[in-house]
């Protein structure tokens, strides 16, 4: 029998005994993998003691025993956190790494770079440099925000490069993500509408089913959220809140201050009274001790904050634009790591301590609540890799628009690319710059960036072994 024969061929490439003896060890390797990098996008709280918690997590943790609806708190995410609260919500934080580890090797794997060493060099680095573990530590859904991101575009881009099982799994992946937060149902949105603008250009690259099943996950996403919210509160309706997060990004830029000097005199507005007391920012306002507690929070000012931000659209539209550009480039800025998750969370305590008394002794063990993460130093290095890794990624993107190349990589980074700024639009508009809204999305370009080298050093290698000896 022809050696050719025995050892087979490969697209005209011979596989060679190196091959085959990689191929033998492969699927221990890949066991390895399948391990070590979920622990790894762990490790926070595995050192922690206990899952990582935020400012926001009590408030999904109540949904389930509260039965009503509050502002801004997905009841889906918070049936998602009582499935594993016997764990002590380990099932949760194994979920998540699970989940990155599948969506980054299904990514991958359509870039042709299938294999646990690709696999694990780039997690190592994802977790040596960037926010991703500390996402996959904390009960939170800002996890959810990047990897959605990365399921719409294989759905949609490479569908035909998976199997049947695995559309639908990140069909439901990607509807889940998308009932998790406003925004990044808001975020997957906007990558859709730019895919079916986009689409009479890319026909070959980009298949109308495709588009199709990355625009349904959004109505499944909303279906699911609506159901939950039903089946928990007797309400059929879509979370609430958004009027007055607005409303505090508002107040925080003036407008709100400039709408109740010009029509207090005319309108009974609960807010003239104390419109030179209001605090500063969006956060003191409706977080802190101010008016907003006095007049009944959302529930007694919810209709007042709602036409107020209506009228000042309409009445300071110039005003309205310069804030919202302005907002969206500091959006773009703010990437650092640990928001809300290494200060005083004594709302997601007491929601802990009423209805999870059993945890309260490790939750009060963990370093976090003896304040031991040094979130100023991890951003030394977190902040420059984020910034330096988005610009890489449009970098990238305008490169290939110049030289008029469309290819998968140039795909992956006008994706990216236009999930970073529609986060930032989406998240700066609506609620202000926060650090934490650019970390959950700003991994992603991480990531990006690194398949971008990752690909140049393997058509490298193949032009080093192509040469004539």
């Amino acid at each position: 029998m022809p050696v050719e024969s025995w050892c087979g061929t490969n697209g005209g490439n011979s596989i060679t005994t190196q091959i085959m003896r990689a191929r033998v060890s492969d699927p221990a390797w890949v066991w390895i993998s399948a391990v070590a990098i979920p622990l790894m996008l762990v490790l926070p709280a595995l050192w922690n003691g206990y899952p990582l918690l935020q400012y926001d997590t009590g408030g999904y943790l109540a949904r389930w025993y509260e039965g009503y609806l509050v502002p801004s708190r997905s009841t889906v995410f918070g049936l998602y956190l009582h499935f594993g609260q016997d764990s002590s919500f380990w099932i949760n934080l194994g979920i998540q790494g699970l989940a990155t580890l599948w969506i980054l090797q299904l990514t991958l794997r359509v870039f042709g770079m299938a294999g646990p060493w690709p696999l694990a060099t780039i997690s190592v680095a994802l977790v040596l440099t960037t926010a991703l573990p500390w996402l996959t530590s904390t009960l939170l859904t800002d996890i959810f925000a990047g990897l959605s991101v990365l399921a719409l575009f294989i759905l949609v881009v490479h569908g035909g490069r998976i199997s049947g099982v695995e559309k639908c799994s990140l069909f439901a992946f990607t509807a889940f993500a998308a009932s998790t937060h406003s925004a990044t149902l808001a975020v997957l949105l906007g990558l859709c509408c730019a895919g079916w603008i986009a689409r009479p250009f890319l026909r070959p690259r980009i298949a109308v089913s495709g588009l199709l099943q990355g625009s349904l996950t959004l109505v499944a996403g909303a279906a699911m959220l609506l159901s939950a919210n039903f089946a928990l509160s007797g309400q059929l309706a879509w979370t609430p809140g958004g009027y007055g997060v607005a409303f505090g990004r508002m107040l925080q830029d003036g407008i709100v201050k400039q709408y109740l000097r010009d029509h207090c005199p005319q309108q009974k507005l609960k807010l003239c009274p104390y419109r030179d007391e209001l605090p500063a920012t969006a956060d003191q306002f409706l977080w802190g001790s101010s008016v907003f507690n006095d007049l009944g929070r959302f529930k007694g000012l919810n209709d007042e904050m709602g036409l107020i931000v209506r009228r000042s659209l309409v009445e300071y539209p110039l005003r309205q634009a310069e804030a919202a550009i302005i907002a969206t480039a500091q959006q773009l800025v703010h990437v650092g790591t640990g928001e809300g998750t290494n200060v005083w969370i004594g709302h997601t305590y007491g929601i802990i301590e009423r209805y999870l008394p059993a945890q309260l002794k490790p939750m009060r063990a963990a370093h976090q609540q003896r304040q031991d993460i040094d979130f100023p130093a991890i951003n030394r290095l977190h902040i420059p890799v984020a910034l330096a890794s988005m610009l890489a990624v449009f970098a990238i993107f305008a490169i290939a628009i110049w030289r008029r190349r469309l290819d998968d990589l140039t795909l992956l980074a006008a994706t990216v690319s236009l999930a970073l700024l529609g986060n930032a639009f989406v998240c700066g508009v609506i609620s202000g710059p926060h650090d934490r809204y650019g970390a959950r999305i700003a991994w992603v370009a991480s990531f990006a960036a690194l398949v971008a080298l990752a690909r140049r050093f393997a058509r490298d290698d193949e032009s080093e072994t192509s040469l004539p000896p």
